[in-house]
């Protein structure tokens, strides 16, 4: 039986090759889909990609039944329902590197606009005035630079940044090795007081969410300026736009907002909007070229040895394993399970009925979930799969032929 995948919002075109080799046929949609439309295309689909437009909630995975994979062409993956798909074996991959120099890059170019008052010097050549000062001005060089979360983008800008001479520091709730002279700071506090430019590189969590608000504003120091090309819910906006105001900030710069719009067609609207010392951008933090095609090489990759191998490299909600490619005339087989005593026994003794021979087994756990794969020597009989679903414990089964 041929699988299809389904691939929503434009796509790179590089994702189709690793699709097309695992022998899937590909259907493509170039932006994200009305709600009774997306449960349609869903329907039949084995695979599906998405980016961040599209919502895949649990009635989104109610009507997709033969759904196996899916990908998110992107870094994040807060518009997927994580639980729900894990609870059906559906092991959700992402980008976490694909975009990384992409935003690392527009946050280095934001710090070096807003330091040198390119936001209103710009607005006001359009405007007609000539504003030919070193008022406001500054290099970056010599300049402390607070990074608020140091994963692959923060870590990767740090680098940029001390390049062009800049003094870094970095505040993570994880333990994390300083790249070249970055100095980790303990506390958001000390970061906030000692920041000429504070970026936010963290995902949204409970615990980061309004993170920067009116009594974080409060703590840095006066005219610093304040990046945001991370979550959009990280920063109280009306917070911030007090802060322009007051001048308590000198400039800002956002790439994500609490609240965007659905489509091209939809009006933007933000308090921001009213100042000319800010920056802002729609959410293209890793909209490049080059990332696009990186996110959908790797993407793509991901779903289609998920779907020839059974690998589960990569996956942020189900265990990760890489079982290699399958020898040919062998048969895998692939189960997720609920996490608890017994289950591996219940397999073992349904394959040993079967007639066929274990050659290799492995299995991974995480949290409740359980994730086997068996290679099995010898023909299973017709029904062996319905078999091993009806077993306890069992959420999803699948065989790969070698």
């Amino acid at each position: 039986m041929t699988q299809s995948a389904v691939l929503f919002e434009n796509i790179h075109a590089l994702a189709d090759a690793p699709l097309t080799s695992a022998g899937v046929d590909l259907v493509r949609h170039g932006a994200a889909l009305p709600v009774d439309t997306l449960h349609s295309e869903l329907a039949q689909a084995s695979l599906a990609g998405i980016r961040s437009r599209t919502k895949m909630n649990s009635a989104a995975f109610d009507a997709a039944p033969q759904l196996l994979a899916l990908g998110c062409f992107c870094i994040g993956t807060n518009q997927v329902d994580l639980v729900t798909a894990a609870d059906r074996g559906i092991p959700v991959f992402n980008a976490p590197f694909g975009n990384t120099r992409s935003v690392a890059e527009l946050t280095l170019a934001s710090a070096i606009m807003l330091m040198r008052g390119i936001p209103m010097r710009s607005a006001a050549a359009k405007a007609g005035k000539w504003m030919k000062s070193a008022d406001g001005a500054h290099e970056v060089r010599g300049k402390k630079l607070g990074i608020v979360g140091y994963g692959n983008i923060g870590s990767q800008l740090s680098v940029l940044a001390s390049g062009l001479g800049m003094h870094v520091y970095f505040h993570d709730v994880e333990p994390k090795l300083a790249h070249g002279n970055a100095r980790y700071v303990d506390n958001l506090d000390e970061l906030l007081a000692l920041s000429d430019v504070l970026t936010l590189h963290v995902p949204s969590t409970p615990r980061t969410q309004g993170m920067i608000d009116a009594a974080a504003l409060s703590k840095m120091k006066p005219g610093a300026m304040l990046i945001n090309q991370a979550r959009g819910d990280l920063m109280d906006i009306d917070a911030v736009a007090a802060a322009l105001e007051s001048g308590q900030l000198g400039g800002v710069a956002v790439d994500v907002f609490p609240v965007e719009p659905a489509s091209k067609s939809d009006p933007f609207v933000s308090p921001l909007q009213a100042f000319e010392n800010v920056i802002l951008t729609p959410h293209i933090g890793g909209s490049t070229l080059e990332a696009q095609a990186a996110i959908g090489t790797d993407v793509a990759s991901k779903l289609a040895r998920f779907l020839t191998e059974g690998a589960t490299k990569g996956a942020v909600n189900v265990p990760e394993m890489d079982p290699g490619p399958l020898s040919a005339g062998q048969t895998r087989l692939l189960s997720f399970h609920g996490n608890a005593p017994g289950y591996l026994t219940r397999l073992n003794e349904a394959v040993s009925a079967s007639g066929a021979n274990v050659t290799a087994q492995r299995l991974e756990t995480k949290g409740e979930l359980g994730f086997v794969a068996a290679d099995l020597d010898g023909e299973l009989p017709a029904g062996f799969v319905d078999y091993v679903s009806a077993l306890e414990g069992s959420i999803k089964t699948r065989l790969i032929k070698g």
